[in-house]
């Protein structure tokens, strides 16, 4: 199958897809992104199709022009990745998409797996919230099922005065109400999964979060057990789902017992370090595997951490004055609370690298547009 790929569809034209398009030159490959933006960051390095996700014409444009099809954000509607489906080849299917839509499937899925959560319950009206709460205690956060990431679509309940203000503020939508973790650190997984069957992992990383966005990834995680638990986890996954490409898990470490948060059936913003920091990136993984190649060496070529630059960037000399550091300019044009950019940092050792984040990690400038 291999062979007879050239072009790559990608839905969704974010940072993402940009870095796909260019993991994909190396290869021979030549993607194409669909995307209704006008400035659309993969649109400066991969040709754009301009339409909406639900534009049927658009849609069947990008069909034409590619050989196989994927996306780069989970809010792309199923419906469209299922049109896909009709005409071309899409990976990861659209079955696995629609699952980690909607985040009590996707917690029920991890259930079914044996695969640990927080405790959870739907909520659908202002009395199912307190019945929840009286359930599950506070504190607690309630969520929209559909459509958040980066802390949208949540509510944190501290206490019962809090329920009415969350459910103003996200009623009307179907919810989830999660109960709180007590967690050491936040760990993450990313699985690839070829369409051979051939599966590979990549080192646990360390994620530091603010306002629900991730600022700072750290790998490889050097705990041969809690690698091993999440790899089941991520294996049982993509096994079930018959997945094909990259997927990433969220977890919380409680006390060297894992938690799953989340998936997202896509790259992941906490394995940009991959990019430099791996034998072979997550992004050239996930191109391997929708196409039909073999997958390259997920292993870590030593300490590396990933600072993620969120409204505006930092001064880029300052960061190029070390060797060892790799800039990354996502094209964007500033904003809060917008993903514009990252830099990995690679080192020799563990404390060269703390060193390295010591300098460096005071010099990104605070979330402002």
């Amino acid at each position: 199958m291999s062979e007879d790929i050239s072009s790559v569809g990608i839905v969704g034209g974010g940072q993402l897809a940009r870095m796909l398009a260019l993991a994909g030159y190396p290869l021979g490959l030549r993607c194409v992104v669909l995307d209704p933006a006008s400035d659309a960051c993969a649109g400066q390095v991969a040709p754009q199709v301009h339409g909406e996700y639900d534009d049927l014409e658009a849609l069947d444009e990008l069909a034409r022009r590619s050989d196989v099809v994927t996306f780069d954000f989970e809010n792309v509607p199923a419906a469209a990745l299922a049109h896909l489906a009709d005409e071309v080849p899409v990976h990861p299917c659209p079955a696995a998409l629609a699952c980690a839509q909607d985040r009590l499937a996707e917690k029920t899925l991890f259930n079914q797996l044996g695969i640990g959560t927080a405790p959870y319950a739907t909520v659908d009206s202002r009395e199912q919230l307190g019945a929840a709460v009286a359930t599950i205690g506070l504190p607690a956060v309630l969520k929209t099922r559909r459509l958040g990431y980066d802390g949208k679509g949540q509510q944190v309940l501290r206490s019962a005065a809090d329920l009415d203000t969350a459910w103003d503020a996200l009623g009307g939508v179907p919810l989830i109400l999660e109960g709180f973790v007590d967690f050491t650190r936040e760990l993450s997984i990313l699985a690839v999964r070829s369409l051979s069957g051939e599966e590979a992992f990549y080192p646990l990383t360390e994620n530091r979060h603010a306002d629900g966005i991730l600022r700072l990834s750290r790998a490889p995680c050097a705990d041969a057990a809690l690698q091993a638990a999440a790899q089941d986890c991520a294996r049982a996954v993509v096994e079930r789902l018959d997945y094909v490409g990259v997927l990433a898990i969220e977890f919380f470490d409680c006390g060297g017992r894992l938690i799953a948060n989340e998936m997202a059936p896509r790259v992941h913003n906490s394995g940009h370090w991959t990019i430099e920091g791996a034998r072979t990136s997550q992004f050239e993984n996930h191109l391997r595997a929708i196409c039909g190649l073999p997958l390259g060496s997920t292993a870590a070529l030593g300490p590396v951490a990933m600072l993620n630059f969120i409204g505006r960037l930092p001064p880029r000399e300052a960061f190029l004055a070390h060797p060892d550091v790799h800039w990354h300019d996502y094209g964007k044009v500033p904003r809060h609370g917008r993903k514009v950019g990252h830099a990995t940092l690679c080192a020799d050792s563990p404390a060269a690298l703390d060193a390295l984040l010591a300098t460096l990690a005071p010099q990104v400038p605070a979330d402002a547009g």
